[in-house]
């Protein structure tokens, strides 16, 4: 697909439950423009781990359209959390990057709970969409 067609589409967090796991639902809860840019704070209930409910309050950070965007969580579950999206064309179409960073709270328990379920969940939420982006468009992991 061109690069302006995977923007369109990655760039929208109303397509966040379709490239997402079941377990991993989100509502969006303000206002989000077609277009999204840097500043633009997006707020969010979900329900990621056993279905409890929580809080989510995301700024797009960097945003160089149709290159990569970056949000950050500025509240929730997380001690920190950025995750850039980074779309590179290329001949044959182009190259999704997920690349993400982020910091447990609660020191060692937060330590343990990553070990025990956070690590896994986050793999499987991508693996998950590179499942359903490979199905929907016919592409090679």
């Amino acid at each position: 697909m061109p690069i302006e067609e995977a923007w369109r589409f990655f760039s929208s967090p109303h397509h966040l439950n379709e490239i997402t796991p079941d377990f991993f639902h989100i509502d969006i809860l303000s206002p989000v423009p077609e277009n999204i840019y840097g500043g633009l704070m997006i707020h969010y209930a979900m329900k990621a781990v056993f279905g409890i409910p929580m809080a989510w309050l995301s700024e797009i950070s960097h945003c160089d359209e149709p290159d990569r965007f970056v949000y950050e969580q500025r509240v929730g579950p997380f001690k920190f959390w950025s995750h850039e999206v980074r779309l590179t064309e290329q001949d044959n179409g182009v190259v999704l990057e997920d690349i993400v960073f982020y910091a447990m709270p609660f020191s060692w328990f937060g330590q343990l709970l990553n070990k025990a379920i956070i690590a896994r969940k986050l793999e499987e939420i991508f693996d998950v969409r590179r499942d359903y982006l490979s199905a929907r468009w016919k592409i090679e992991n």
